[in-house]
């Protein structure tokens, strides 16, 4: 049975995790001119012309690009020539004055509003100046992020009071769902990866990143809002969660785990001497690790979501060559992207278990004890 202070802990963890990780994605852009043709937002598929829309000619690779980037609305459908968004709060500092507007201010010919302009996803002033705008806005991925937080916190707080309540009866509803898992992240990552003397303080984190990447990776597969943000494919955020993970293995490393990063054991002198050779690659070796935790999470979401937005592109491409020809290509691409989809569910797995496996180890190999070495 899990004890109960343990997963409202889990709670608080989580959001103050989450939090720094809304503040983390949150651009920081310079007030020089930008040159390039002013665009909308991602979404915007059609511009005006004398008064009237113009239809613009599909482009596979903007399309692709602006789904999985981060935007400061949420498209949610296009009906014919209407575009049904959710405009978004912007917040900038700028020359020490906090502006506040929706990003719905944005929808005219100038994309410009009180002084402020929307270039290629990023907010700058109008006036050439040498002050910086510093962009605090709610974007889609800050959004999406508010949502999952929000979830974590709501489905493990009525978990933990479903515990307190009923501490001896069998798990059910999301209980039962969600105490394998974390017997499984307890037994076979957190105590065989770093000890059954200190693996308990690590918990938290370990669960808190394994149901966040979970969660995020499996809202991402689903193209219906409030989910189809690609959270976990956005470099800032799995940045912040390797960051994480180095700081903690950092901060809890003993004197035994610097000792051999500084003097590596096994190793000839003459690696180490007159050149320290071996203590620099060991270093090295602290910063790729996290290096290759945020890579390894980011390409693989990514990628997923482009592959599957490639074969939604091939139906409306050869559709503009003959509509027989797209219906056709409909048939196969609707099976490739039924099939890449069954995959990414696995692959939300496995990525939340790998992260999480990995982070495990690292904390495992920092506080190890000099007779278990």
């Amino acid at each position: 049975m899990i004890r109960t202070q343990n997963v409202r802990f889990f709670s608080f963890v989580s959001l103050f995790f989450l939090t720094f990780l809304c503040f983390s994605i949150l651009d920081v852009t310079g007030s020089e001119k930008s040159h390039g043709s002013k665009e909308l937002s991602s979404d915007t598929t059609f511009q005006h012309d004398e008064g009237l829309i113009v239809e613009q000619e599909f482009n596979a690779g903007k399309m692709i690009m602006e789904h999985v980037t981060d935007n400061h609305e949420w498209h949610i459908a296009t009906l014919g020539h209407t575009h049904v968004t959710l405009p978004l709060p912007i917040i900038l500092l700028y020359d020490g004055k906090v502006h506040a507007f929706w990003s719905s201010e944005f929808h005219n010919p100038n994309h410009s509003y009180k002084g402020f302009i929307l270039e290629h996803g990023k907010i700058r002033a109008e006036a050439e100046s040498d002050k910086t705008v510093y962009d605090f806005s709610i974007t889609k991925t800050v959004f999406a992020l508010l949502l999952s937080c929000f979830l974590l916190l709501w489905i493990f707080i009525s978990v933990a009071n479903r515990y307190k309540r009923n501490p001896k009866s069998a798990p059910k509803g999301m209980q039962s769902l969600l105490e394998p898992l974390i017997i499984f992240i307890r037994d076979d990552i957190a105590k065989s990866s770093i000890g059954e003397k200190k693996y308990e303080k690590f918990m938290p984190f370990l669960l808190t990143i394994f149901f966040f990447i979970l969660l995020n990776n499996v809202m991402g597969i689903i193209p219906i809002f409030p989910a189809g943000a690609n959270v976990t494919g956005n470099i800032a955020v799995t940045m912040v969660l390797a960051v994480f993970t180095l700081v903690l293995t950092t901060i809890n490393g003993n004197k035994h785990y610097w000792v051999d990063i500084i003097n590596t054991p096994g190793v000839p002198w003459w690696l180490k001497i007159p050149i320290p050779l071996m203590p620099v690659v060991e270093i090295i070796g602290i910063i790729t690790k996290p290096f290759v935790l945020m890579v390894r999470l980011f390409a693989n979401i990514t990628a997923g979501h482009i592959i599957i937005l490639g074969f939604v592109s091939l139906i409306f491409i050869f559709g503009s060559i003959s509509v027989a020809l797209g219906f056709g290509v409909s048939v196969v691409s609707v099976a490739f992207i039924v099939f890449m989809d069954l995959l990414e569910i696995l692959v939300a797995f496995i990525q939340a278990y790998v992260f999480t496996l990995l982070s495990a180890l690292y904390f495992g190999l920092a506080t190890i004890e000099p007779e278990n070495h």
